[in-house]
């Protein structure tokens, strides 16, 4: 599914600066940024851009939170530096791909006349810009601190809304479709990249207190799950 169009019709600038272009681009003008960065066959940028803010989400959680780091070996930066590789190469290109695959589905049930295979998965990968900043939890030393671990549920959620607002403003332009019927068609694959793998859904438990996918569903703890890896124990 991924290809590297050479010279495409619109579609993003590389490198670095183009990825940094491309984040603030879709936080502050994402009509826009669909409109016109989004272009048939130009998947692999918006391939990069996905594996680029699952790895500074995944950083971030290992950095600031020590119950989410994964235990493959005896030397905790081994096994973080394994954890991102994973993240990076494996976890964030195929989610990305099932996803979308999924959201590819749904779309034919519920719009018409729409675009192709590769802006959807364009939409999505995009759509995660906010995630950049969700990784962020409350270290050990400072989790005593009355009311953080509410405000960092709270700006975790907050993020995982606008990621679901850009889903669902990004598949209405790039498939020319009502904002309604996108946000249908995105409901599903909207809980799985935002409430699963970004953590929104364990920031509701924390806000409510009200366990969704905790303990007694998963057997493991809502802080365990929070970075999708294996070999943690």
């Amino acid at each position: 599914m991924t290809t590297w169009v050479e010279n495409p019709t619109g579609g993003r600038e590389r490198g670095p600066r183009g990825l940094a272009r491309a984040w603030v681009e879709v936080l502050v003008r994402p009509r826009r940024f669909f409109r016109n960065g989004v272009a048939p066959g130009d998947q692999a940028p918006g391939l990069v851009f996905a594996v680029s803010v699952a790895l500074v989400y995944v950083a971030t959680r290992f950095a600031l939170v020590p119950a989410s780091r994964p235990t493959f070996f005896a030397s905790d930066a081994a096994s973080m530096v394994v954890g991102l590789l994973v993240a990076g190469l494996i976890i964030a290109p195929i989610g990305l791909h099932l996803v979308a695959a999924l959201e590819v589905v749904i779309l034919m049930l519920v719009v018409r006349e729409r675009a192709g295979v590769s802006e959807t998965v364009q939409v999505i990968a995009y759509a995660t810009a906010p995630m950049a900043l969700a990784g962020v939890g409350v270290p050990p030393a400072i989790a005593g601190v009355a009311g953080l671990e509410t405000v960092v549920a709270g700006w975790r959620l907050l993020l995982a809304a606008y990621g679901v607002g850009l889903l669902v403003v990004g598949m209405a332009t790039v498939h020319e479709t009502s904002l309604p019927r996108a946000a249908v068609a995105v409901a599903v694959p909207a809980v799985v990249v935002f409430g699963y793998f970004f953590g929104g859904v364990f920031a509701v438990e924390t806000l409510t207190g009200v366990e969704v996918v905790g303990e007694a569903a998963t057997g493991a703890s809502p802080a365990d799950m929070e970075t999708q890896l294996p070999g943690r124990r």
